[in-house]
């Protein structure tokens, strides 16, 4: 579905993606680990649109987006949930959501529309409860729901998700990955960019592993956490991995 080859990429004179090459194949969830400044979330912008690359190729469903513009891009099948949640916070929950339908309208009636919203709040229903609610006043797990179901709107092929689980307390964080296992058991397929490499590896089917604008390390949860080095820097000194056929536990 999502195929990035050699990307290199960046801002101005500076370049923070160096050749990288990754690829998704329908209903995967794909998970980009690695610190903070590694290029995780300049990649999903260049895949986007929202960054130009300097060099390499995109391709979406075989065709080459490379350096399209975002609005295109989104009509194509592809959404994103940027790090911060960045709702629309004096908008009601219902407008946010409509905002993320606005791809849609040259396509869809107004009742195809609002049936896609009732789908989501069948996903959230936390949201149906709050749905007149200003979105601002949402708690932060509220917002990030919100974030993700604006993208849904969309109805994308592909959808990025930029740090989720940022900001959230444990438990909150939690229930952010009981949605994306949701959705990943609806057959949506997912780029999750996400620095708490233990929840992330655990709903995913693959995992690239990037540093200083490279790929270093790509493989299953399982090859991954296999790797000391890999485990020590993203997983913890002391962290053990049990491994079931569903899921990775770890203690």
């Amino acid at each position: 579905m999502l195929r990035v080859q050699s990307l290199t990429a960046g801002y101005g004179k500076i370049t923070v993606i160096r050749g990288v090459s990754i690829h998704v194949r329908p209903g995967e969830v794909v998970a980009l680990i690695g610190p903070n400044g590694a290029g995780k979330t300049s990649l999903l912008k260049s895949i986007t649109g929202l960054i130009t690359p300097k060099s390499g190729k995109i391709f979406f469903n075989e065709s080459e987006i490379t350096g399209q513009l975002p609005e295109r891009i989104v009509k194509l099948g592809i959404s994103m949930v940027p790090e911060g949640r960045r709702i629309f916070a004096p908008l009601s929950v219902m407008d946010n959501l409509l905002l993320g339908a606005y791809p849609r309208y040259s396509r869809k009636t107004r009742d195809e529309v609002f049936s896609r919203m009732e789908e989501i709040f069948g996903i959230f229903p936390i949201l149906s409860e709050r749905r007149n609610q200003i979105a601002g006043t949402l708690s932060g797990g509220e917002q990030q729901m919100l974030a993700i179901g604006r993208a849904l709107m969309s109805d994308p092929k592909l959808l990025l998700l930029d740090e989720p689980s940022m900001g959230l307390a444990p438990k909150v964080a939690a229930e952010i990955f009981k949605v994306i296992s949701t959705l990943k058991e609806r057959g949506v397929t997912i780029l999750l960019v996400e620095q708490n490499a233990r929840a992330a590896l655990r709903i995913a089917d693959r995992g690239y592993v990037m540093e200083t604008g490279r790929i270093v390390l790509e493989g299953t949860p399982h090859e991954l956490e296999s790797n000391r080095d890999i485990m020590r820097a993203y997983l913890g000194r002391g962290y053990r991995a049990i491994y079931s056929p569903n899921r990775i536990i770890g203690q």
